[in-house]
């Protein structure tokens, strides 16, 4: 089931004050690189969208990280995108017991998996 208008609220709020607020790109470059996150049926995609490379005026848009929910497991699955651009489990932590934990293992990105 989709997450409803009221959880992605909620989701919003713990993503904003759990991970954006200390990700958020620099205010001088805010112009150029923004933060962005989608919403689809139990998961939540963590992206960058910044210029392309040698293509002037285009924009590119990098993963960071997928959040799968699984509610009746009351976790968080946490993947990351490899060069092959399937998503893969994150090792050696593929689960979280909330959002907010869940983007804590992100944020500190210990295997530098999804920051390089």
């Amino acid at each position: 089931m989709a997450f409803t208008d009221i959880e992605i609220a909620e989701h919003m709020q713990v993503l904003e004050n759990s991970f954006w607020s200390r990700r958020r790109p620099p205010l001088h470059l805010r112009d150029q690189v923004r933060e962005g996150q989608r919403f689809t049926v139990q998961s939540i995609e963590l992206f960058i969208v910044r210029p392309a490379f040698n293509r002037p005026g285009e924009q590119t848009e990098e993963a960071i990280a997928k959040l799968q929910h699984m509610p009746r497991l009351r976790v968080w699955r946490i993947f990351w995108k490899r060069a092959d651009g399937n998503w893969h489990r994150y090792q050696p932590h593929p689960e979280a017991e909330s959002l907010a934990d869940a983007l804590r293992v992100i944020d500190e990105d210990a295997n530098y998996c999804f920051f390089g």
